[in-house]
């Protein structure tokens, strides 16, 4: 490996006088410079999946020489799926100190290396790969090169479940903005993982004339320096939703800037989206969503304008929020078709086909036998089981 060598200049004047001519000679002295090296900690294994393709795999960092003197460095972080870096390929430069390479790119390189995911192919999911770091002294300078860093690259393998990975299991939202959350950990959103490294689910959004809408994402439940603003997202490169901006107070926190309602939130960590859509069902039941009516539900009463929704998010399982009200006649019954009155499902439906009915719920013995809220007045998540049948208030 080369040494890199810094040319002083000294600048030697003699004068001398020989037919009255003066002679300058110029003589430069090299002086020897501190090896560049890598200085981070590398792991045994790197695991890389699709799932966590965004996620950080391994930040390069290294030492600046001493060149005695005051030096432009330019450093070029270079990788070989040879080995001998004959095929020598940079995948990132900077005149700094770090590089930070993600699991996207190690999967870009496994797959160079001939790597695949799948437990059925021939070809192996684990391989090396070997790292150096160029340096270059000015421009057109010398060059020197840290020795050979092997990395073992390791792609999980698919599973046959075929279940979601995701850094996480789930997100979890607080904030002004989440209607049935706001700045508590009582009642948190939830987005889970839904899809490799994708999370999602419905969340009720408000906006109140552009206050009260700011929140927050977590990745640890109650924890709030688990937290993940506007900028964090932003500087990573993801595409945010436009009715989400930054809200610009003193956490950087979400604003949600749109109409107030039910949207399906997800956050792709794969594609590096952030979007907002129409509520929808994420699970496999008999109807996509469910429908409540009555003077039970602060949010419905008994009209069809503002129904309160229950989407299918399992198997045959319906959940959300809402908001009882169990001043009056408290109460209310499902349906599953929007407008439809012969589609009501009431007490006696649910009771006559065996389900387990939340206490808080009894019979309102009414003309058509509606189901009657007795609780505390309140937001409570409510869950239809369809396959276990079980009608549960939390």
């Amino acid at each position: 490996m080369k040494q890199i060598k810094i040319i002083g200049l000294i600048l030697l004047i003699a004068f001398g006088f020989n037919a009255c001519q003066q002679d300058d000679d110029v003589v430069f002295i090299a002086s020897d410079t501190t090896e560049v090296s890598f200085t981070n900690t590398f792991l045994a294994e790197y695991i890389i999946s699709a799932a966590t393709a965004g996620n950080l795999g391994e930040r390069f960092t290294w030492n600046i020489p001493d060149a005695g003197v005051p030096t432009n460095f330019t450093f070029d972080l270079q990788y070989s799926i040879a080995g001998d870096f004959s095929d020598a390929t940079t995948l990132g430069s900077t005149n700094g100190t770090e590089i930070a390479v993600t699991i996207g790119d190690l999967l870009g390189i496994a797959a160079q290396l001939g790597l695949d995911n799948d437990p059925e192919t021939e070809a192996p999911n684990e391989g090396e790969v070997d790292f150096r770091l160029r340096s270059v002294i000015g421009v057109d300078g010398s060059e020197s090169f840290t020795p050979n860093q092997a990395m073992k690259l390791v792609w999980l393998e698919e599973s046959d479940e075929e279940m979601a990975v995701c850094e996480y299991d789930q997100l979890f939202m607080v904030g002004a903005g989440i209607k049935f959350a706001g700045w508590s950990w009582d009642t948190p959103g939830v987005l889970a993982c839904t899809g490799n490294g994708v999370y999602s689910g419905n969340v009720e959004l408000q906006n109140n004339d552009g206050s009260d809408n700011n929140f927050r994402f977590f990745t640890v439940e109650t924890e709030w320096p688990s937290g993940r603003n506007y900028p964090w997202y932003e500087d990573a490169g993801y595409t945010i939703d436009e009715n989400l901006v930054n809200a610009n107070d003193d956490d950087s926190n979400f604003a949600f800037v749109g109409t107030s309602g039910l949207y399906f939130l997800e956050i792709d960590d794969l594609n590096k989206t952030v979007t907002l859509g129409p509520p929808q069902a994420t699970g496999s039941c008999e109807f996509d969503v469910l429908f409540g009516v009555g003077a039970g539900l602060a949010d419905a009463g008994w009209s069809w304008d503002t129904p309160v929704q229950l989407f299918c998010s399992g198997d045959s399982v319906y959940t959300g929020w809402v908001n009882f009200d169990a001043d009056g006649d408290a109460n209310f019954r499902w349906f599953t078709a929007n407008t439809e009155w012969p589609s009501g499902r009431n007490y006696p439906y649910y009771e006559d086909a065996g389900y387990t009915i939340d206490e808080d719920l009894i019979n309102n013995m009414d003309d058509d036998d509606n189901f009657k809220y007795i609780g505390e007045t309140g937001a409570r998540f409510v869950t239809i089981d369809d396959l276990n049948k079980v009608i549960s208030l939390d």
